[in-house]
């Protein structure tokens, strides 16, 4: 009998392998960082090929060093970076250019000129989300208008566009493919019919003939290439990180929110069988659709999300060096007792919900000439915890509901100091699981469930553990005086590249 499920995590920086046990335990772990590419301001690309042979590498790695054989895996489930764009080449299989990340703005203002065009409204109310760079569907057409020849190849069929599950299913399979999850972040899918749009495609001139099928995010889709592990290995779960994180903290009943504290952080809130359209500028999405449960059901989420947060320590790490490695940022945070009056606004790639403005920029605010490295690593991890702070205010007044715990993941989520300051700000319980790889476990409990590796989500959710407990103990005039410093701090950055432009 087959003893584990082997999810594929493949983030915005690493590409992860974890193989889980019958009781969701990690028992292997490989992870591989690749390059990040910065060509111009406010681009960031990714060599799809580079993220190929750094998951494959972490996959055998896990494999080898645990001496588990391909035939000891029931099935594999994939998990990933979404909204960030491939195309290649049907017959080559090579992408045509640089994967556009998920992160790049190079799109702000073809969706500038749709929104003075009126389209919002027409995206919003088939995708349930709104017009940004964010989103695939601009990054497909941008490239299809900007790569010598792609336009003409897409119009005699010859390339295919996939979200980065659907890239590596490929590479694993030779199928073209991905889930209702992933399609739900490209604009392009209409989320209350399930299926691609074809106005929307004809709007961003995108076509057809380049999209993936789309399948279940649990059920069995594919094999993979023999020659790859030794054996063949269903591939029989998908789903974009988020909604596999969301999964993955058992976040299974309308109400239910979870927030993944990583390269960017997400908050999601499970709205059930209908999708909420929200009035505070967050996302309605796609959270799964599952086969195995009955008739195809699909749950829905709100979402809210912070373009930098871990990505904000990483910054710190690789673009200033004042620490070593990511995990150093809470001992320097800790060695001052406040932040010293700094506010850090973390705005590199723009701000996401609920402010949806792609020119704002990074800016540190508050600085004396006591200000030290400490003082803005500790602002730093302050900034995560405010974005999430007007995540969840967002997401609140949307489910006319107060939420009295929130459901914490992510790299960001073991820092004990972020984590305490998280409860203070938000005025409620934080709960970490002992878990808090849930992207992957989530990935793993949807591959599991397709091929009754478990037999129910009911199963899954007793096997939630909690490891610690985060109590609010700030008073509440401290925090409505930070929240409101923070805000201040918020306009500062705002539309700062466009007022850049008109002092040029």
């Amino acid at each position: 009998m087959s003893q584990f499920i082997l999810a594929l995590d493949q983030g915005t920086t690493s590409s992860r392998a974890i193989l889980f046990d019958r009781l969701g335990q990690i028992q292997g772990m490989a992870q591989q960082e690749f390059s990040q590419l910065f060509p111009q301001p406010g681009w960031v690309e990714h060599d799809a090929n580079a993220i190929w042979q750094s998951q494959l590498a972490v996959a055998r790695k896990v494999m080898h060093a645990h001496q588990v054989k391909a035939t000891d895996i029931a099935a594999i489930g994939i998990t990933n970076q979404r909204e960030t764009t491939v195309i290649w080449d049907r017959k080559s299989g090579e992408p045509i250019a640089n994967a556009i990340v998920w992160q790049d703005r190079r799109t702000a203002a073809r969706c500038d000129d749709m929104r003075a065009d009126g389209l919002e409204p027409l995206f919003r109310s088939r995708t349930g989300l709104l017009l940004d760079a964010y989103f695939s569907g601009t990054k497909i057409q941008w490239l299809l208008d900007n790569v010598p020849g792609a336009r003409e190849k897409a119009d005699r069929g010859e390339l295919a566009f996939g979200t980065i599950d659907s890239w590596l299913i490929f590479k694993l399979s030779g199928r073209h493919l991905t889930d209702a999850s992933n399609a739900s972040r490209t604009l392009l899918f209409n989320i209350h019919s399930m299926q691609w749009d074809s106005e929307l495609l004809a709007t961003l001139d995108v076509p057809r003939s380049m999209l993936p099928t789309v399948v279940s995010s649990s059920e069995v889709v594919a094999h993979t290439d023999p020659s790859l592990f030794g054996d063949a290995i269903p591939i029989a779960g998908i789903a974009g990180d988020q909604q596999a994180a969301t999964f993955g903290q058992a976040c299974y009943l309308p109400g239910m929110a979870k927030n993944t504290y990583g390269t960017g952080c997400f908050m999601l809130l499970n709205t059930g069988d209908k999708a909420v359209t929200s009035q505070n500028s967050l996302l309605s999405t796609v959270g799964w659709c599952a086969k195995q449960f009955a008739d195809m059901h699909t749950d829905y989420m709100l979402e809210g999300g912070v373009f930098m947060a871990g990505a904000t320590v990483q910054w710190l790490r690789d673009g200033l060096g004042i620490i070593e490695r990511s995990s150093d940022i809470e001992a320097l945070a800790c060695s001052v007792p406040d932040n010293g009056g700094v506010v850090l606004v973390p705005a590199f790639s723009g701000l996401g919900a609920p402010y949806w403005d792609p020119y704002a920029r990074g800016s540190i605010l508050g600085m004396t000439r006591g200000t030290g490295k400490a003082h803005i690593a500790r602002a730093a991890l302050e900034s995560i915890a405010y974005q999430t702070v007007d995540l969840m205010d967002a997401m609140q007044k949307d489910a006319a509901m107060t939420l009295t715990e929130l459901r914490v993941d992510g790299g960001a989520a073991r820092n004990d100091l972020l984590m305490q300051f998280q409860a203070d700000v938000l005025n409620t319980t934080v709960i970490r699981p002992r878990i808090t790889e849930t992207t992957a476990l989530g990935a793993a409990y949807l591959a599991g469930l397709a091929v009754s590796f478990w037999s129910s989500k009911e199963e899954i959710a007793s096997l939630w553990q909690m490891d610690r407990c985060f109590e609010a103990r700030m008073s509440e005039d401290e925090r409505v005086e930070r929240l409101a410093l923070w805000r201040r701090a918020v306009q500062r950055a705002q539309a700062w590249e466009i007022s850049s432009q008109r002092l040029d």
